[in-house]
């Protein structure tokens, strides 16, 4: 059955690729018709024992938005980065405006105009905005006149496609949309005519990926050429002209976005029908594991980030926290967990209570069965030079997972991420590859994998399935919910108020780092919860 499966994949491919490679040849034109802006032939790329890309046919025209899916290793940033340089395709051929073009390296790609704007910033914190726009282009060893021309260019870029920003402003100390703008502007500083975004909006609250899709319909007037790697669909459907799909490395389909919807493009992601919200029957919740009192906590410089909260949290719940990034949702988390000491109020969990003078720590709260999922996975959640099997076991290396004893028994850790990898289809399932050669989105299922598998009483959960394809968002939300079926209390914080919505059984609301209202399940106004998010409206009564 699995061999027949298999054989009807491959042939729907080969089907799929063959309409592919013929628009993408209709899109090539011929006679006077201009060429397309970026035109891939037949590009392979394979890393050892895994074909990341296969014989990848693409081409796009000028001054469009260009979308590109699929799920978490797919090929899309292995594509993208041959296209910017990063890799050397084993084969194919790369055309620039109809011109076959080498790339050697990310100046081959700058060269002829082609810009990238990462996932993961390539921003240096502790320079300002106009400093690392100058990188790479101080314009010789008089810094000065470089400084004075790069500022001019800068206000005249920014002014242009509303990209504002102060320039001597320290990129460390901005947030995230701002940083993302000052990644864009670097990129047109160096006369960018193609964009290329790979997940731009993994990082952004929902008013920042707004405003990042108005500066990039003003580029597509300009005749700027964007190419759109992304997992959210929606976002997809909104803002693009033409999306190509890929599975598995290869290209499946290509689609005009006016002449498709959501649910096509997830199954030919997927490979089947997509279930969009997994919320299934409410919770039956118990008693409470979880309970915050007056909670209260200030950042280095003493301002407040969360005042007076209080909540409980009960077994076989969910407890949704929504509000815009930045109001204190990950603080709570950092206090929650034991990584940051509560400076007002009292935290009783699992019949201990902790407080300012007897504060808990990350390996006591989860000796005691708290797991955490944090909200960024590079930076808290693996060590990115770790391979998936050591990173598999972080916090639980003391115990059975990892031998239990004196040693590590380097042999059952292994097998047992192969396991983990095999049943959270983390792809490559190799334990031994690094953590920083997996994709984001497969990162953020090995950290859900391992915290999961610990079958913890509570469950402190921070973006889960940020920058997660559809198929991956699907199945995390499914084992979320089995697992508070199973008893564990769950406290949600996501800046996706459809995944709140989706998956909670109470939901808070914070702003100000306060909550400023609850609402039931089955009760949840999403307008009404985005008034209070922003500040505005009737604050319900809080829990």
């Amino acid at each position: 059955m699995e061999m027949e499966e298999e054989r009807a994949d491959q042939s729907e491919a080969a089907e799929a690729s063959a309409d592919v490679n013929a628009d993408a040849n209709a899109n090539a034109g011929g006679g006077d018709a201009s060429p397309p802006a970026v035109e891939l032939r037949r590009i392979n790329k394979r890393f050892g024992a895994v074909q990341a890309n296969r014989d990848i046919d693409l081409a796009v025209d000028r001054g469009s938005i260009t979308g590109i899916i699929g799920e978490n290793g797919a090929g899309k940033s292995t594509l993208v980065s041959i296209l910017y340089g990063f890799y050397t395709a084993d084969s194919g051929e790369i055309r620039i405006d109809g011109t076959p073009i080498r790339m050697a390296g990310s100046a081959d790609a700058i060269e002829h105009g082609i810009g990238m704007v990462h996932q993961h910033f390539m921003l240096v914190p502790t320079m300002s905005v106009l400093e690392n726009a100058m990188l790479g282009r101080e314009g010789g060893p008089r810094l000065a006149e470089g400084e004075r021309s790069t500022r001019a260019r800068m206000a005249e870029v920014s002014a242009a496609y509303g990209l504002e920003i102060d320039p001597d402003a320290l990129v460390g100390e901005l947030p995230v949309g701002l940083q993302q703008r000052v990644e864009i502007l670097k990129t047109l500083l160096r006369g960018a005519r193609i964009l290329i975004l790979d997940e731009p909006t993994g990082v952004l609250t929902p008013q920042e990926a707004d405003r990042l899709f108005e500066i990039l319909e003003i580029l597509k007037r300009d005749g700027v050429t964007i190419l759109l790697i992304t997992h959210k669909l929606r976002e997809i459907m909104a803002a693009t002209d033409a999306v190509y799909v890929m599975r598995r490395g290869e290209m499946v389909a290509r689609r005009r976005t006016r002449e498709t919807s959501q649910e096509e493009l997830a199954r030919l992601m997927v490979g089947r029908d997509v279930l969009f919200a997994v919320g299934g029957e409410p919770g039956e919740p118990g008693a409470p594991i979880l309970a915050v009192e007056s909670l209260g906590h200030a950042d280095e410089r003493g301002a407040p980030r969360l005042t007076d909260i209080r909540f409980e949290l009960r077994s076989g719940e969910i407890l949704g926290l929504a509000g815009v990034a930045g109001n204190g949702q990950s603080e709570l988390l950092d206090v929650l967990s034991g990584i940051a000491p509560p400076q007002s109020g009292r935290i009783d969990f699992a019949g201990r209570t902790f407080t300012p003078a007897s504060p808990a720590n990350p390996s006591l709260l989860r000796d005691m069965g708290l797991a955490h999922i944090p909200e960024d996975r590079q930076q808290r959640g693996l060590v990115l030079p770790f391979t998936a099997s050591e990173s598999s076991i972080l916090g639980y290396h003391a115990g059975a997972e990892a031998g239990g004893g004196i040693f590590l028994a380097l042999a059952a850790i292994r097998e047992r991420c192969g396991l983990l990898m095999e049943r959270y289809d983390v792809r490559p399932p190799d334990p031994g590859l690094r953590c920083g050669g997996f994709s984001g989105g497969n990162q953020q299922k090995m950290v859900v994998a391992r915290e999961l598998s610990a079958a913890p009483k509570a469950l402190l959960v921070g973006q889960p399935t940020r920058g997660v394809d559809i198929g991956a968002i699907e199945f995390i939300h499914s084992q979320l919910i089995e697992i508070r079926d199973a008893g564990c209390a769950i406290l949600l914080v996501s800046v996706e108020l459809d995944e709140i919505m989706s998956l909670s059984d109470r939901i808070l609301v914070m702003n100000a780092g306060r909550i400023v209202g609850e609402a039931a399940r089955g009760e949840a106004d999403a307008d009404r919860i985005g008034l209070m998010m922003a500040g505005v409206g009737e604050p319900a009564a809080a829990a």
